[in-house]
């Protein structure tokens, strides 16, 4: 396969960015789309070029580091992280757009890199749960109805990616932090944080700078792991539930 791409370069946060243009060739329908950047990086420094700079780490599909956008769509035209992206999916000839997350809480490091570092303040503020000191406790001593463990596992599956914020038209990460507290709301490991849990968090997302959400739907389309559109609701009620409780805290 012979392609033409277009690459967000910019060397630091500070200074302006461009796409640049590559042509790469002998490019196999079977690499992965990681693949394929390692093989014009490969080039690039061959020729004393500066290689295209970009976030990965397992490529399994399980890390979720791997985010960019091709050709206008989170992780790309398949519903998948970029790592498990494969040529396949595109054609000999194409011309493919790549750029960063474009969301004002994920500011670009350089090139395709951005800094998803809020992400991890979100979970610092409130992904937790109170474990007294002592032996461990029986494995059955605390039952954990099937529906439960179930809504819990699904929500657990994110990966922190950041493709529902790069999706979103207002850059909200609603869909991150909603499957973040649902995964712990619902446990009863999870109730003693239950109401500071939301609070905290939503409280943390706003302080960050993520856009508020309007129901457009398009992170739950983007997520690679499939966290449902519903868990918004969820943390929705979780969050009137728990301003109620505190007294008024929080704002709706």
């Amino acid at each position: 396969m012979r392609l033409t791409l277009r690459i967000w370069r910019q060397r630091g946060p500070e200074e302006p960015g461009t796409l640049t243009a590559y042509e790469v060739d002998g490019i196999s329908p079977e690499m992965s789309f990681l693949e394929m950047l390692d093989t014009l990086n490969e080039r690039l420094t061959l020729r004393g070029e500066e290689p295209v700079a970009f976030d990965h780490d397992c490529r399994e599909g399980i890390c979720g580091a791997c985010g960019m956008v091709i050709n206008g769509q989170a992780h790309g035209p398949v519903r998948t992280t970029t790592c498990q992206l494969h040529m396949r999916h595109f054609r000999d000839g194409d011309t493919i757009d790549v750029e960063p997350w474009r969301a004002a809480a994920f500011p670009v490091v350089k090139d395709l890199v951005v800094d998803r570092s809020a992400f991890d303040r979100i979970i610092g503020s409130g992904g937790f749960v109170s474990v007294p000191t002592g032996s461990a406790p029986e494995a059955h001593a605390t039952p954990v109805p099937k529906p439960v463990a179930d809504t819990a596992f699904e929500h657990a599956e994110c990966i922190g990616c950041g493709a529902c914020v790069a999706a979103c038209p207002n850059g909200s990460a609603m869909l991150f932090t909603s499957a973040k507290v649902t995964h712990l709301n619902v446990l009863p490991q999870g109730q003693p944080e239950r109401e500071s849990r939301v609070l905290d968090m939503v409280g943390t997302m706003d302080d960050e700078g993520f856009g508020g959400c309007t129901n457009t739907g398009e992170c739950a389309v983007a997520c690679p792991k499939g966290i449902p559109l519903q868990s918004i609701s969820t943390m929705n009620r979780e969050f009137l539930r728990a301003s109620l409780k505190s007294g008024g805290r929080g704002t709706p």
